[in-house]
């Protein structure tokens, strides 16, 4: 899963390029009307998991949790025909939208923004710099969410190294199936085994606990349920 996804043109800040751009309100979200999952931190399963399932997926040799939003390829089935998103819980990889951390070559992150969004304009909105070529508090508080936002990501990485070290993935084999006989088979996505949790030495669930993390595991948990609501969403486009 592409760090970058749905950003069609990101571009880095830069202080004499952008010096005059604006950033105005984005009007809609049909910019990932065609995602059908995004990342999301451990802190977010709480909010996440009373809306969308909440599983692994795998990303060449490592497991990221996404929060799943359509069982058909190019398909958001939280964004509706007018372009908004139909839930109340919105995951920060959308939210931080024109924005973005992007790998550099050498290791580092670079702050990017999508130039092919409708709100990157040099009109209407809030300056990147102002007059003296100095941030504007408009551009720290972005940067203040997306250095937050990586931190969180970061901590969510050796969460499941982790659990995966323990081996407490398990593939998620399932069916669903719609009234008009149409089926979906769920495959290639990973689940945590609440028997392997519940066979955890005391000493193990008390870190999880400590930390906090439990909450996560079991929100995870919890969210399966939420993949009828998916295949309800289909029937009520269909």
């Amino acid at each position: 899963m592409s760090n970058v996804l749905f950003y069609k043109k990101p571009v880095a800040v830069n202080r004499e390029q952008h010096r005059r751009t604006k950033i105005g309100a984005v009007p809609n979200m049909a910019f990932a009307a065609t995602t059908n999952s995004v990342p999301l931190s451990g802190v977010e399963f709480i909010e996440a998991c009373k809306e969308y399932p909440i599983v692994f997926a795998k990303v060449g040799d490592r497991k990221v949790p996404v929060a799943l939003l359509g069982l058909r390829d190019d398909e958001n089935l939280f964004v509706n025909a007018e372009g908004k998103w139909d839930a109340q819980y919105v995951p920060a990889f959308v939210r931080r939208y024109p924005f973005v951390l992007a790998e550099s070559s050498d290791d580092q992150f670079v702050v990017c923004i999508d130039e092919d969004s409708s709100a990157f304009n040099d009109k209407d909105g809030q300056a990147l710099f102002d007059k003296k070529g100095a941030n504007t508090p408009f551009l720290d508080g972005a940067l203040n969410f997306l250095n937050a936002y990586q931190a969180q990501m970061k901590r969510t990485e050796e969460f499941v190294k982790q659990l995966d070290a323990k081996g407490m993935f398990t593939e998620m084999s399932a069916k669903t199936e719609l009234a008009d006989g149409r089926q979906f088979l769920f495959n290639g996505l990973y689940v945590i085994d609440e028997q392997k949790l519940l066979a955890f030495k005391e000493k193990e669930a008390a870190e999880l606990l400590k930390s906090g993390e439990a909450g996560w595991i079991y929100a995870h948990l919890i969210s399966l349920s939420n993949m009828s609501r998916l295949v309800d969403r289909i029937s009520a486009r269909t």
